[in-house]
């Protein structure tokens, strides 16, 4: 594990002193640390890809932060760089970040990993026994405060405990993998326009969304969000439910 911080600090070091102009995000900070903690893995044993943009068939693209393909299945990890504390319900729209009683949303990030293996089950359609392990990990110095998910939601410390926890049954043989591993590397979309034009086309939607429900407009359905109370107090639900189930917390009204 010191081997990994440390090459975590150097990696800033570079970005620092090298003076590059490119500016890098947290969130690429946080990925990079994920990798470096994933590198970490049997390379024999697991095949592990970061940042992976792939083409679905409606034509979208989505961007997964990193695949780990192994004989006992595929990890498909979702990675957050965040401080404060942290909330969040699977099925909610939005999580809540709050750092000095400050609430911030972001996108549910278990919805995000639910989106990716929507994308690779369609890639990988003829591989029908594969199993899929979609992981949630928060790095930095977020707290995990009320987290409400059957997909694993967990700290960086605790990532490879949970892969290597998950090696029970194989379900793919040598062979297998490789094609897999092919056919990921020829399907990654490595062109540096269609990765802006994919990170441009987030940024529209997010604002679309967001302007939606400002006027209490579901995002999904476009039926009317209303006022309703539940275990956890009041909260937005769409009118058209139980055919659209998208809720809304009561905080996000006003954001």
């Amino acid at each position: 594990m010191l081997l990994i911080i440390f090459g975590f600090i150097a990696f800033i070091l570079v970005i620092f002193f090298l003076g590059k102009w490119a500016w890098v995000s947290k969130g690429e900070m946080g990925e990079h640390y994920v990798s470096k903690i994933l590198s970490s893995l049997d390379e024999n044993e697991y095949k592990i890809f970061n940042d992976v943009m792939l083409r679905t068939k409606n034509g979208k693209t989505t961007q997964i932060d990193h695949i780990v393909i192994s004989a006992y299945g595929i990890f498909v990890i979702e990675t957050k760089n965040y401080n404060g504390w942290i909330f969040g319900n699977e099925k909610a729209e939005y999580w809540m970040q709050v750092i000095y009683n400050e609430k911030h949303k972001f996108r549910n990030p278990v919805k995000q990993n639910q989106a990716h293996i929507f994308a690779l089950k369609e890639l990988l359609a003829e591989y029908s026994d594969i199993k899929y392990f979609p992981i949630v990990v928060f790095v930095g110095n977020a707290e995990l405060k009320d987290i409400e998910s059957n997909m694993p939601v967990i700290y960086d410390d605790d990532l490879l405990d949970l892969i290597y926890s998950d090696i029970t049954n194989k379900c793919l043989t040598e062979i297998e993998i490789h094609k897999i591993v092919d056919l990921l590397s020829s399907k990654n979309i490595v062109d540096d326009e269609l990765r802006i034009e994919h990170v441009n086309n987030i940024k529209q939607t997010v604002v679309e969304r967001k302007l939606k429900m400002e006027n209490l407009i579901c995002p999904r359905c476009n039926g009317k969000l209303k006022l309703r109370e539940g275990k956890s107090g009041k909260f937005y639900g769409c009118s058209n439910y139980p055919r659209c189930r998208f809720t809304m917390p009561f905080f996000k009204k006003d954001v």
